[in-house]
């Protein structure tokens, strides 16, 4: 009796290639810079020595930022990442939470002490 041999899948953290060799992410991030270069050359309302300049640009970002992967990251993380990199104070110094001294002392009128109420049984005891 044969036994059916089954092989174990060790590619699980690549992503899948969806059209052309290019992952869904690459493959949409072209078709939307794609689509943004048509957009300008076609909706610009300027000379065709200005249109073909900008649609170029829009199409060399938009390839360099699909095709890119510095560390096995896509450049869109990198940017995300130098965002928050510049955002963030660079040096930081923990001190302790001075206490406000108005915090720890009652206000004088705020008559809170006569307006507490008594215990039934306390003034049966005195009586």
């Amino acid at each position: 009796m044969l036994r059916a041999h089954h092989q174990i899948p060790t590619h699980l953290n690549v992503e899948d290639k969806v059209l052309f060799g290019l992952t869904g992410r690459q493959f949409l991030t072209i078709l939307i810079g794609v689509s943004l270069a048509y957009s300008i050359w076609n909706q610009l309302a300027l000379p065709v020595s200005v249109r073909v300049p900008v649609t170029i640009a829009c199409v060399g970002g938009t390839l360099v930022t699909a095709l890119i992967r510095p560390g096995e990251r896509p450049l869109e993380q990198w940017a995300l990442v130098a965002l928050i990199y510049v955002a963030r104070p660079k040096c930081s110094t923990w001190r302790p939470a001075q206490p406000d001294s108005r915090d720890w002392h009652a206000a004088v009128d705020d008559g809170w002490a006569e307006a507490s109420p008594g215990l039934a049984w306390q003034e049966e005891e005195q009586r």
